[in-house]
């Protein structure tokens, strides 16, 4: 029996036919998605000038996390307009639900947001604090610097510049926040071991520098005799300062600050205040989202970030 050879013709037809039946099994696979971009949300106490700076620093973090992964990073700024607790936590519980990749957070009332904060624990998302203290016993990285350090550097300056004698008030912020809390304590503990200094008022501003004008002022006109002032927040010596101008009693009465916003550096050159321990906002801002990152990329939980005090006018220097 003779055997025909195979027809060229007919092989390539076969093979033409195979290839066709495969491209639409090809043409339907789809392209690899792209990853989603990394979406950090930053909760800061209230709207204000400091946590501008700090909102800088977040997004200098996240180009270099983009830089060295390759992976986009949007910051979410999620400021309240006013420093309610309340609003924070509203703000909080939308970035759980909204299954953000981190959350850092400047937190207004430590223990009344700790069920939050536990909350975004067990839901798997990053976590870190800023300019604040994380609630006891809670394993959350906080960002920041040593709030009582800074605080008696402003309050033995302004001891030294009293002579040891003298009636002073303590602007506080917001009661409830850790970091404002922290810093009157340790202003009123320094001014203990001075006998011959006299604590008369501790206002609050609420962390708005037109609120501390308004409570300088009241203050002043009932203490007529008052010397000098430190605050626990950043807008504090802001609002003293100006009211100190208001009353013409530049010269009469000691403002020693704190942070190193624009208006403050400018009334520190005008000589109305004497001088200022600063935090460095923008370095916190960077650490916060640097931290969240390592997180997700299973790095340990590391307890604290210091980012240093820096004192500006006055001959102040670090203690």
């Amino acid at each position: 029996m003779q055997v025909q050879p195979r027809s060229p013709r007919r092989h390539g037809l076969r093979t033409r036919l195979a290839l066709l039946l495969l491209l639409p099994l090809t043409a339907t696979l789809p392209a690899q998605a792209a990853p989603q971009p990394l979406r950090f949300v930053l909760i800061p106490k209230v709207s204000h000038p400091w946590y501008e700076a700090v909102r800088q620093g977040a997004e200098q973090a996240g180009r270099m996390i983009q830089q060295q992964s390759g992976r986009s990073v949007r910051i979410d700024y999620q400021p309240p307009t006013t420093a309610q607790v309340s609003q924070q936590a509203q703000l909080l519980e939308a970035a759980i639900r909204s299954k953000a990749d981190g959350i850092t957070i400047d937190l207004l009332d430590g223990e009344g947001l700790r069920p939050l904060l536990q909350q975004a624990r067990s839901a798997g998302i990053a976590l870190t604090v800023f300019d604040s203290e994380a609630p006891a016993h809670l394993a959350i990285t906080s960002i920041g610097n040593d709030f009582c350090k800074q605080a008696q550097i402003a309050s033995q300056r302004l001891v030294d510049l009293l002579g040891g004698k003298g009636q002073v008030a303590i602007m506080h912020g917001v009661p409830t926040a850790p970091n404002h809390a922290i810093r009157v304590a340790c202003h009123q503990q320094l001014f203990a071991r001075h006998p011959g200094i006299q604590v008369v008022a501790t206002p609050a501003d609420d962390d708005n520098i037109a609120t501390a004008e308004r409570q300088a002022l009241s203050t002043m006109r009932r203490f007529p005799a008052l010397k000098g002032w430190v605050v626990a927040d950043a807008g504090g010596a802001i609002g003293v300062a100006r009211a100190v101008q208001a009353l013409g009693r530049q010269g009469t009465v000691q403002v020693v600050g704190l942070d190193d916003l624009p208006e403050l550096l400018q009334q520190i050159k005008g000589g109305v205040v004497d001088s200022t321990a600063a935090t460095r906002p923008a370095a916190q801002g960077y650490w916060s989202v640097l931290s969240l990152w390592q997180q997700r990329l299973g790095a340990p939980t590391l307890e604290h970030i210091d980012t240093g005090i820096s004192v500006q006018g006055g001959g102040a220097s670090p203690r």
